[in-house]
């Protein structure tokens, strides 16, 4: 009952970055988002979830983590149902920030309950395996609740979902999940706020490049005030007793490999599931919940992955499943760059999607084992908000580079199917793309499928780069073995 508090906790904090992703459509009609601007839907939320996470794994350690778990699920409770009740842009963005307020809070606390709650060995290994295809698979089924939503009721029945859901798991954990023990410290703010400003003009300054260039006063200044923050940030960390960021684990060849592989990794799961939901409803025309429908094998697949992993892990270690997942999933996206107009669903995405979601199934079960292996117990929450910080950050990042090819080649497309437009159009339809600037189909169609396939072209290289870092850096000792096998000694993760 402890796992499945744990594990629904998190399933609803990652189940909300795809569920959005569905109704990313509707919601560019409803509330006036630009195709590029729309990627603020998920980073708002992205952004300050991977930058407090930190702190959220920190307040867990110093607070109590039930204690903090119950107030992130409950301010989580509360952004959702803000942002359902949203009439603009602007209130959209700051409920769904405020969400990811509260699922950093939530979210660290509870993969550092797992390591507390189930013994070392093959009792955690399992744990850790529910808790991994749940993070991994939650996009996919996040994917068709929200088609289901939005088919059936509206675009903001994504929001208003996670309120009974949050207030059952708020009651439930009492009951089930025992308080952890506190250990004294300070809570390192001033860090926690130049990381995540600095990781938002960052941001800020690709998305603003993809619609105003790259030279651009304030893409240039956005870039500038990032670079500023974020040394600031390494250097308030190298001095602070008590950091947020505990640079000491970077010193950890196998960590510090584990975080670089996250970072690559999740800028590609995240650029899959956003593009590939705009080009199935836009291009193929597929309804809410035809789009849902179509993900949903992502999320057995990557359950058998991570079923995979997890059985073998003792007997193979950690490192085979990352290079093969890796690869796995280059090989995916590499076949996805082949997305044109012509495509089919059964024919050109079913395919490479499968193939990538087994590898990062394989994934996620070995980068979160590697990441934990052998923290001390009052680490153990900055550790697991620190791999998660990195899928985040690493997301949103990952993203917004995306968006920034998508919106290169997607206006280099356009400079090609405007004249043939112009050529064909019937005097209200010319009226109509000088008032707006937006091209219709057909013509849009292959604006948005050059975009998408250059988008996978560098999401392909992000998975070849986690390859590299799997074979170059990664090492497992004996030891490692001996603790999946659960033969260690006291100590461990």
């Amino acid at each position: 009952m402890a796992l499945l508090v744990i594990a629904s906790c998190q399933l609803m904090v990652v189940l909300d970055i795809t569920i959005v992703n569905i109704a990313l459509p509707d919601i560019q009609r409803s509330l006036d988002f630009s195709t590029t601007s729309l990627s603020w839907v998920v980073n708002a939320y992205t952004l300050t979830f991977g930058g407090l996470l930190l702190l959220g794994g920190r307040a867990g350690d110093i607070l109590g983590r039930r204690r903090v778990f119950i107030f992130g699920v409950l301010l989580f409770v509360v952004a959702s149902l803000l942002g359902g009740l949203a009439q603009g842009p602007g209130q959209l963005l700051a409920a769904r920030a405020l969400q990811g307020v509260g699922g950093a809070i939530a979210s660290p606390t509870s993969l550092a309950l797992i390591s507390t709650t189930f013994r070392e060995g093959p009792e955690r290994n399992r744990a850790f395996g529910v808790f991994a295809a749940v993070s991994a698979g939650g996009g996919a089924i996040g994917l068709l609740a929200g088609g289901v939503l939005v088919e059936w009721l509206d675009w903001r029945w994504v929001f208003f979902v996670n309120v009974p859901i949050g207030l059952l798991i708020a009651l439930a954990t009492p009951r089930w999940i025992r308080e952890s023990e506190r250990h004294p410290g300070h809570f390192d703010l001033t860090g926690a706020l130049t990381s995540t400003a600095g990781m938002v003009l960052l941001v800020y300054g690709f998305i603003r490049a993809a619609q105003d260039g790259w030279r651009d006063a304030l893409t240039l200044a956005s870039f500038a005030g990032a670079v500023v923050l974020l040394v600031t940030y390494v250097l308030i960390e190298r001095r602070s007793r008590q950091p947020i960021t505990p640079l000491h684990m970077f010193a950890d060849r196998n960590r510090a490999g584990t975080y670089g592989i996250m970072l690559c990794l999740a800028a590609a799961i995240f650029g899959m599931f956003f593009f590939l939901t705009l080009f199935v409803q836009n291009v193929l025309d597929f309804s809410p919940l035809q789009a849902g429908l179509a993900f949903l094998p992502v999320s057995a697949v990557i359950a058998l992955g991570a079923g995979l992993a997890s059985r073998f892990l003792p007997t193979y270690g950690p490192k085979p499943f990352m290079v093969v997942g890796a690869i796995l999933a280059a090989a995916g996206l590499a076949w996805l760059t082949l997305t044109d107009v012509d495509s089919t669903y059964a024919g050109s995405i079913l395919g490479p999607m499968l193939v990538f979601s087994l590898g990062m199934g394989m994934e996620f079960v070995s980068l979160t084992l590697m990441a934990l292996s052998d923290v001390p117990t009052p680490e153990t929450g900055a550790a697991s908000g620190l791999l998660n910080a990195t899928q985040q950050v690493g997301g949103s990042l990952g993203l917004s580079i995306l968006v920034t090819m998508f919106g290169t080649a997607s206006n280099n497309e356009a400079e090609k199917q405007v004249p043939a437009f112009l050529a064909q159009a019937t005097p209200a339809e010319r009226l109509r793309f000088q008032r707006t600037g937006e091209l219709p189909p057909p013509w849009s169609d292959e604006v948005l499928a050059a975009g998408v396939s250059a988008a996978f072209v560098m999401a392909a290289i992000c998975t070849v780069l986690a390859a590299l870092i799997a074979v170059l850096v990664i090492q497992v000792r004996p030891s490692d073995l001996e603790r999946l096998k659960g033969d260690a000694g006291p100590g461990g993760m």
